[in-house]
């Protein structure tokens, strides 16, 4: 029969359309709300540990998190939400936030707040207070305010809010039990919330007792009736689809309140505040208590780190220094990943390709045709070794690099330089941050994609993530720059001009990225960019160990996996090209030489289109096919130097314009397999997924054809 909830008495319960297993009917749901930036996700992996799983929200491309933690003989169901500075839906993650909050039941909400920029953190503080009285609020990295000679009395802010308040330094575990202890307090009814409840203008908070006299009949005590009420007066459309739902019925269908919301809002144009008005008192009137609360609670002894960042900020977001600092950056994170990635490669491929005599062997062994152990060893398991030894080691390397800066705070610093550029071209300062994990892998950059709010920005960024080179297009860069352009410099300087000339490609990349951007959006995805808030948070000493850890369970791994499962058909499709032959000439040279005179318009050559067209499911084995190609062998191949290679393609006809227009190219064609399945899934349609194939591959063609032109018009080749 195998396990179910039925068989283990579990119960699997709906909260916000997001399924959730109980034990018992004891088991409390807590959820863990906070802005991004303040260690909720460490608080929640230090609770829950393994016993965790992730999932996306019912109809969203926003990630959700549940966890399971025991404590004093009482399950925990944990929901990590999205990380948000606000409950205004003004984004999904917001949307779900709120949503889950306030339909979803959760009997206790620990928001957690950055104890270095308390102020800041309490307007989701308050928000949340508005819409359930069941708040523990969770002031973490207290050892940074530490640092930082920053002195809160959580005992006064306890008072001032009303709710349970714990200390926490998440990293290091301290605070936790005491977090779990006031949970527990709050849930079983030991202690007794007061929540703080903002009070707005005598005009406002008259016309909320308008409408909540006749809404809290509806709602029957299911939502909290004043937060509704101001819901309901300032027009919140994603709250009333979220309501209908919940409810089973649309609060503005009933007359009775659709009534006293028009009276209401007459009322207060009367009184001086309009429709567009309303929102704004209501914010300026949290922000300003939070302030207050702020200054009666917080501390500041020493106020040499806000300065300290300040300093940095004006170096590094500097208008004549920024960019060039990026790119110095982007420099030694690539030579770094270039130099320290060759020998665990080499080293890679050397044990993965040992593999093959023993599973030759085996094929032997059972009296299998020889046609089979070819698919199978020079086929499959080549394309596959091929795969793991080049894209694994830098991975492993860039990865951690990205993190680091991640964890460092330097990334909100890129979208900050680069937004007015994107901002130029209409689309989504956001973007600056997709583009960037686009650099790992494209896939990875699609799925980033989702914390662009605005669908047509999200999909600019989808179509032109493509535009900077993946982790897998790197070694086909690095081996034609090395053969033809920085090898004649040799020595220990090679790798520097090597890294050079491949930051200038990425440069490249990131410009066509903005260009397009712009044509996009001036074409089938018209509009306005949107506005939206960006966080410079504190500058931290990054996590080594939990960097390494998360960016290669996360990040290496997954993407490897989703590769790996790509390669492995593509080497049999390789494979059958190559040693299928008619005429005495296999389809893979048939191919080639019918694709060779378009080819030629572009500055390449039959083999070289052909190898691009068999890399679409990955593109690390693009150079394997073209010496496949070459040296007409039937199977991948590896040549022990890049000075054989380089022979090997001058024999062939290569010239500079010939590696130029490659790298181009290479810079510059469709996404691969495993980043067009992912942009399906993102996007949900085919058409842009097709938009999104066909964009850089016009785009890099177009260019191909006017340098290789330009050129030869000119007579340099």
């Amino acid at each position: 029969m195998g396990l179910t909830s039925m068989s283990t008495g579990a119960k699997v319960l709906d909260y916000c359309g997001l399924n959730i297993e109980k034990e018992t009917e004891q088991d409390k749901i807590v959820a863990l709300a906070g802005n991004p930036n303040v260690g909720k996700s460490t608080v929640f992996n230090s609770l829950t540990g393994l016993k965790q799983h992730t999932g996306n929200w019912p109809g969203k491309t926003v990630t959700n998190a549940q966890g399971k933690y025991r404590y004093k003989d009482n399950n925990y169901i944990m929901v990590d939400i999205p990380g948000t500075y606000s409950l205004m839906a003004n984004s999904a993650e917001e949307e779900v936030a709120r949503d889950f909050i306030c339909f979803g039941g959760p009997d206790a909400v620990v928001v957690v707040a950055d104890a270095t920029c308390l102020e800041r953190n309490l307007n989701l503080v308050l928000q949340t207070m508005e819409i359930t009285e069941n708040v523990v609020l969770c002031v973490n990295l207290m050892d940074e305010a530490k640092k930082k000679k920053i002195r809160i009395d959580l005992e006064a802010l306890k008072s001032r809010l009303g709710i349970p308040i714990v200390g926490t330094s998440a990293r290091s575990g301290r605070g936790l039990d005491q977090l779990m202890d006031a949970v527990a307090s709050l849930t079983d009814g030991t202690f007794k919330a007061e929540p703080l409840r903002v009070t707005y203008c005598e005009e406002i908070e008259n016309a909320v007792s308008m409408v909540e006299s006749v809404a809290a009949g509806a709602l029957q005590g299911k939502v909290n009736s004043r937060w509704i009420s101001l819901k309901l007066l300032d027009g919140d459309e994603s709250l009333l689809r979220s309501l209908k739902e919940y409810l089973g019925y649309d609060l503005m269908q009933n007359e009775e309140i659709l009534q006293k919301v028009r009276e209401a809002r007459c009322f207060l144009e009367k009184a001086g505040i309009s429709y567009d008005q309303f929102r704004d008192q209501v914010v300026s009137k949290i922000v300003k208590t939070c302030e207050e609360i702020g200054n009666k609670t917080v501390t500041f002894e020493k106020v040499e780190y806000a300065e300290r960042d300040r300093r940095i900020d004006k170096i590094l977001t500097s208008k004549i220094t920024g960019i060039p600092i990026m790119i110095a950056l982007l420099f030694g994170i690539l030579w770094i990943t270039i130099t320290g990635a060759n020998a665990p490669s080499s080293l890679l491929a050397t044990g993965l390709f040992s593999l093959e005599k023993p599973i030759s062997n085996f094929f032997l062994w059972i009296a299998a045709p020889e046609w089979l152990r070819s698919i199978f060893v020079d086929g499959i398991f080549r394309t596959l070794a091929w795969v793991v030894s080049v894209m694994l080691p830098p991975m492993a390397i860039f990865f951690p690099l990205f993190t680091l800066l991640e964890d460092l705070g330097y990334l909100p610093r890129v979208a900050f330089n680069l937004d007015n550029f994107f901002r130029r071209a209409h689309a989504h300062g956001k973007q600056a941050l997709t583009m960037c994990m686009g650099f790992g892998c494209n896939a990875a950059g699609i799925i980033g994609c989702r914390i662009i709010d605005s669908p047509r920005e999200r999909l600019i960024a989808i179509i032109t993530n493509n535009f900077v080179p993946c982790n897998g297009r790197f070694p086909t860069l690095i081996a034609i720059i090395t053969m033809f352009f920085a090898g004649a410099v040799g020595g220990a300087f090679q790798s520097v001009v090597s890294t050079l000339i491949l930051t200038a490609v990425i440069v490249l990349g990131v410009t066509m990225t903005v260009l397009i951007s712009k044509l996009l959006s001036k074409t089938i995805l018209k509009g306005m960019p949107s506005s939206f808030n960006l966080e410079l948070p504190p500058y931290r000493r990054p996590q080594i160990g939990r960097v390494i850890v998360r960016s290669v369970l996360d990040r290496t791994l997954f993407v490897l996996g989703r590769a790996v499962a790509i390669a492995a058909p593509a080497g049999l499709i390789i494979w059958s090209l190559a040693n299928i032959h008619i005429g005495g000439i296999s389809l893979l040279g048939r191919c080639a030489g019918f694709l060779d005179p378009f080819a030629r318009l572009l500055g390449l050559d039959g083999y070289i289109l052909m190898a691009f067209i068999l890399g679409f499911p990955a593109n690390e084995i693009v150079v394997p096919i073209i010496i496949m190609s070459y040296m007409a062998t039937g199977t991948l191949t590896d040549l022990e130097s890049l000075t054989e290679l380089h022979a090997l393609f001058v024999n062939h006809g290569w010239t500079w314009l010939t590696a130029v227009c490659t790298m181009l190219f290479s810079l510059m064609h469709w996404p691969c397999g495993t980043t067009c399945l992912t942009i399906k899934k993102e996007s949900q349609s085919m058409k842009w997924m097709l938009v999104s194939f066909a964009v850089p591959t016009v785009t890099g063609m177009l260019l191909c054809f006017l340098v290789a032109n330009t050129v030869r018009l000119l007579g340099l080749v």
